[in-house]
């Protein structure tokens, strides 16, 4: 009797201590996972009751399919790494997901959306202000300069469209096989040409502000630049390199000094470079009114999954509001080349010298801040936008290969992408 007394006493005695386990999957991997697993390992271990477990599932549109099929089949993980295009596709997956700022409400955690950088938490927040989804590895698009090679050919970085057609024509002119390339053609040329440019993507404030949107993607503006390409290619000043993130090589390899890519890209360009170079805000067409206004994010945010127990989401509260820590953002912030998603970390790493020792890592802050966002700097919101990226894209090329006009090709992108939408939106409402 005496026994099983003493054997109930410590079950009740362990299960009272018993950490509750939260499931995180994520898309990172290599040195990103390894920051990923140190962030949920210094949680753990600043606390007893929690313990989050950090699961690599595969690159954004794998884990994000095997998160909706897990739901369904009452196994979700509590939190999910999605890539900011997937934002209108969880919205859509109804009971599957937590609106962040209720998770947070429901446990009292601090929570105050102004705290992070407008245009990281605009993307994922609703037109009543709720925030959806929890900021997490936010970057923008940047242009890089190899400035030995534009000091050599009397060169300044330039700042506007126009300038780098006319560094281009004197690059080529001095033997230079490739002058421009970039990565992510979509996000850089669509999707942040038109939020640096103020001109929409898309009606419905770029898909926020409902699912029956269309793309606009062939305005004059768009044509306009999409043909500046095209030409610019067709003079060998253009080096096209691929839908990711191929052209970062092109750059650090030294093949090619002038380049547009993500922000993420300055790690390894500052393991490869062997020569010096600059970061500096996107080039604008400089008879736009207002232009330049601000860049948007690409990256990730953390969405919170249906169907779990009070104490489950207490615990991921109660990681979210770790994670939002000044210290905690200035540590992945550095660590990771992605931005600090609040202010207060911002504040705190300017205030430590680290952008005097790493030149061009405060660039992507202030090309986001630049100017308060608009209806059409704020981010988009289209449904299945994996496939209308690689409509988009696809036309791109056509331009790039010189087998479409700009004109045509955009207008089939409108075209290919709005059919897209329309398929998602008639999911969505069913």
């Amino acid at each position: 009797m005496l026994i099983r007394t003493l054997a109930a006493f410590l079950l009740c005695s362990a299960s009272a201590h018993a950490q509750t386990e939260i499931q995180w999957w994520h898309s990172m991997g290599g040195a990103l996972g390894e920051r990923v697993n140190e962030l949920a390992g210094k949680f753990n271990a600043s606390q007893k009751d929690y313990k989050v477990v950090p699961v690599y599932k595969g690159q954004y549109p794998e884990s994000m399919t095997a998160a909706i099929a897990a739901f369904r089949a009452g196994n979700a993980p509590h939190i999910l790494q999605v890539f900011e295009v997937g934002t209108a596709t969880m919205m859509a997956a109804k009971g599957a997901v937590v609106p962040v700022a209720k998770v947070m409400a429901d446990a009292k955690e601090p929570f105050d959306p102004k705290a992070y950088l407008p245009t990281v938490s605009g993307y994922y927040t609703d037109l009543k202000g709720n925030m959806l989804s929890f900021p997490f590895n936010s970057s923008t698009a940047l242009f890089y300069t190899n400035d030995d090679v534009l000091k050599k050919a009397g060169i300044t970085a330039p700042k506007t469209w126009k300038e780098v057609q006319a560094a281009a024509d004197k690059l080529k002119a001095s033997g230079q096989q490739c002058v421009y390339t970039t990565a992510w053609p979509s996000w850089v040329h669509i999707e942040n040409f038109s939020a640096w440019h103020n001109v929409p993507i898309g009606t419905k404030q770029n898909g926020m502000g409902g699912f029956d949107t269309q793309f606009t993607i062939n305005s004059p503006l768009h044509v306009r630049h999409v043909a500046m390409l095209g030409e610019m290619a067709k003079k060998g000043q253009f080096t096209y390199a691929g839908r990711t993130n191929q052209g970062d090589a092109k750059f650090s390899s030294g093949e090619c000094p002038l380049f547009t890519g993500s922000a993420s890209a300055q790690a390894g360009i500052r393991k490869a470079a062997k020569f010096q170079w600059s970061a500096h805000f996107l080039p604008y067409h400089d008879d736009v009114k207002g232009a330049p206004q601000n860049s948007i994010i690409g990256g990730a945010s953390l969405w919170v999954m249906g169907g779990k127990k009070p104490v489950d989401y207490k615990g991921v509260a109660k990681f979210f509001a770790y994670l939002s820590q000044p210290e905690v953002q200035m540590e992945f912030h550095t660590s990771t080349g992605y931005v600090p998603i609040t202010l207060a970390a911002y504040q705190m790493t300017r205030k430590t010298g680290y952008y005097e020792r790493n030149p061009g890592a405060e660039t992507t802050i202030k090309q986001l801040t630049n100017k308060a966002p608009t209806e059409n700097s704020k981010g988009l919101r289209f449904g299945n936008f994996v496939q209308g990226r690689e409509v988009i894209e696809e036309e791109m090329e056509s331009v790039f290969a010189g087998r479409k006009e700009a004109k045509a090709a955009l207008d089939d992108a409108v075209k290919r992408g709005n059919e897209i939408l329309r398929k998602f939106e008639a999911t969505a409402r069913n």
